[in-house]
């Protein structure tokens, strides 16, 4: 297995490696760290040691999107990003942030923020293509079918990987048609959204496939609730978020040996430390 070479996004750092996108999770309801940096405050520290332990992008987000979270409004939404993002965007961090509301897409990139990532696709908000495409940001296209609250009620497929394929093209087309640039745009299939336990491992199986969207792909695998059914406990009890980093370190490995452009994790030094690897692995030996 080997590193695919990197596709590039316009405007983003470009390392001859897969990327790492680091989370802060300005919300107190995250599955994966229990609003543990729901302060400003905490969140920027957070954030800074992200990128000292060697995160490429910094996704900072105020909705959980976490199996039946419900929205905050988008006052509250905009109150819990926008600073942290101002704040991190201002000390040379190259910020993403992680909203399905045009309007705090747009307030972000206004505050510092140089990547949209959409965990809707834009089907949340009907603004949000026109929007993307006004600031001339760079998007995260994810494939999306329901919000949080139904979302594991949309989980039949014909064909799963060819059906997230076909749908994320649609997507796409839509975002394209609404001047969206191609070179601006990353897809990503939605590990854990409107997927259950068995079809997330049907799609990361398939990732190379993932490259027929001829776009640079993101996997977003972290702590996710099917690793912890994967090394649940003799008695059924799942693995705890916070102990199945060393689980998304072993997809992070794959997703970049299978070309991926960039992993989203929590944990950040062992993950950039497998995608270094993972990257002279595939270089080998000098031959003489």
């Amino acid at each position: 297995m080997y590193a695919r070479p990197p596709r590039y996004v316009d405007g983003l750092p470009r390392p001859d490696r897969c990327l790492v996108m680091g989370v802060v999770n300005v919300t107190p309801d995250s599955f994966s760290d229990g609003g543990q940096y729901f302060d400003t405050d905490l969140a920027v520290t957070h954030g800074r040691r992200l990128v000292a332990e060697g995160a490429d992008l910094v996704d900072v987000g105020g909705e959980s999107t976490r199996p039946g979270a419900v929205r905050p409004s988008l006052a509250e939404e905009l109150d819990r990003v926008v600073p942290v993002v101002a704040s991190l965007a201002a000390e040379g961090a190259v910020v993403s942030v992680d909203t399905m509301r045009s309007e705090v897409a747009a307030a972000a990139v206004e505050a510092g923020a140089v990547l949209v990532n959409d965990v809707s696709g834009g089907l949340a908000d009907p603004a949000m293509y026109e929007t993307v495409a006004r600031l001339d940001a760079a998007y995260v296209l994810m494939h999306w079918r329901a919000h949080s609250v139904e979302m594991q009620q949309h989980t039949e497929y014909d064909d799963l990987v060819s059906d997230v394929i076909a749908e994320l093209r649609k997507q796409l087309d839509a975002a394209t048609a609404a001047g969206v640039r191609p070179e601006r745009i990353v897809v990503d299939p939605g590990i854990g959204f409107s997927k259950t336990g068995e079809q997330n491992w049907d799609v990361l199986a398939a990732t190379e496939r993932l490259h027929e969207l001829e776009l640079p792909v993101l996997i977003a695998t972290s702590r996710k609730r099917f690793l912890g059914v994967l090394l649940a406990a003799e008695d059924g009890a799942l693995r705890p978020p916070q102990q199945r980093d060393d689980a998304t370190v072993a997809t992070t490995t794959l997703a970049a040996a299978a070309g991926a452009w960039c992993v989203r994790t929590h944990a950040v030094r062992a993950n950039a430390d497998a995608v270094r690897v993972v990257r002279r692995w595939a270089e080998g030996s000098p031959r003489g």
